[in-house]
């Protein structure tokens, strides 16, 4: 089958080690699914295996992807849920929890299997490309906002680095729930973008709010780790997800933290259960993902490249024949 994998590891040129062409289709798996996969979209996760993070060299060549929605054996419309490991099933019982493409081939195929807990109905209401985008970028967002941040209708939320899949998605699912959500980013387009998807104030990266935040999503690190801490309120929850900017910041800003009890928490994907409330929640609100561009799964590179260069708004989705 054609797939678009990690054949070398290469920490400073990701995609010198990304290959296009054909690999083995997954083999029959008891308490496994096969699903042939109809979209999956591209996350920052996936460069980073090509650089070697989260990805060793002797589990080379790797299938990447971790996002999917396909159609399953028995002809049903099926999301995948990436967590492989999380609660034993269809994996050995002291396995730790990984996602896929640490351990297991990924999505970006034109087949993937996955143990058969990790299949969920794919609401008729989301297209395949839709609901694609949801199971890492969107449920950390939704895990980050109403699991961690804890934040309620109401409340005030800033989210820095517009632009970004996790991003956007926080800024959308936050305007959806009632709150109100400010955003930062050093672009200006993805300035005015941001304030289309409902965004009450977007300003440049390191300016000062009209006003201190009851939360942060945080996904960009060092660049802007000062900024957050200095955005909250007394009490308020920082929530950290990513450092893409690296995660060493020159200040730690450790007395603002304990002096105005601030809360800060790491947050990592989320349950199934989250997922399929993910799930619903878009197919009642009416609530999309946001498609930076749509691509056949031979033009992967594209995508990749689009990715790594910053410039992309939302998610790439790669679609199989």
């Amino acid at each position: 089958m054609f797939a678009a994998y990690a054949a070398r590891i290469d920490p400073d040129q990701p995609l010198n080690g990304l290959e296009l062409g054909e690999r083995p289709a997954p083999e029959v798996r008891a308490g496994w699914t096969t699903v042939n996969v109809k979209a999956a979209s591209l996350n920052r996760h996936d460069l980073w295996s090509l650089r070697g993070v989260g990805l060793a060299e002797n589990r080379l060549p790797m299938i990447l992807g971790c996002d999917a929605a396909g159609i399953d054996e028995h002809g049903n419309e099926v999301v995948l849920h990436s967590v492989i490991g999380q609660t034993g099933h269809g994996v050995g019982p002291k396995e730790p929890r990984s996602i896929l493409t640490e351990r297991y081939q990924g999505t970006f195929a034109e087949q993937v299997s996955v143990p058969t807990w990790n299949v969920l109905p794919k609401p008729a209401e989301l297209s395949f490309e839709e609901a694609a985008c949801l199971p890492t970028a969107w449920l950390t967002a939704y895990r980050m906002l109403f699991t961690n941040a804890g934040v309620r209708p109401g409340d005030s939320v800033l989210v820095q680095g517009a632009g970004g899949g996790v991003a956007t998605a926080a800024i959308v699912l936050g305007k959806a729930a009632g709150l109100r959500v400010f955003a930062t980013s050093r672009d200006e387009a993805k300035r005015k973008r941001a304030l289309e998807l409902g965004a009450v104030e977007v300003v440049e990266s390191g300016a000062r709010l009209p006003q201190r935040v009851d939360a942060v999503i945080e996904t960009v690190g060092a660049a802007t780790w000062s900024h957050s801490v200095k955005s909250l309120k007394p009490g308020g929850t920082l929530v950290i997800s990513g450092a893409t900017s690296g995660d060493r910041p020159s200040h730690a800003e450790l007395t603002r933290i304990f002096f105005l009890e601030l809360k800060v928490v790491g947050s990592t994907m989320g349950s199934k259960d989250e997922l399929e409330d993910l799930l619903s929640f878009c197919a009642v609100t009416g609530v999309r993902p946001v498609i930076d561009e749509v691509l056949p799964l031979d033009r992967a590179r594209e995508g990749f490249e689009r990715m790594e260069s910053g410039q992309l708004f939302g998610k790439v989705v790669l679609t199989a024949p």
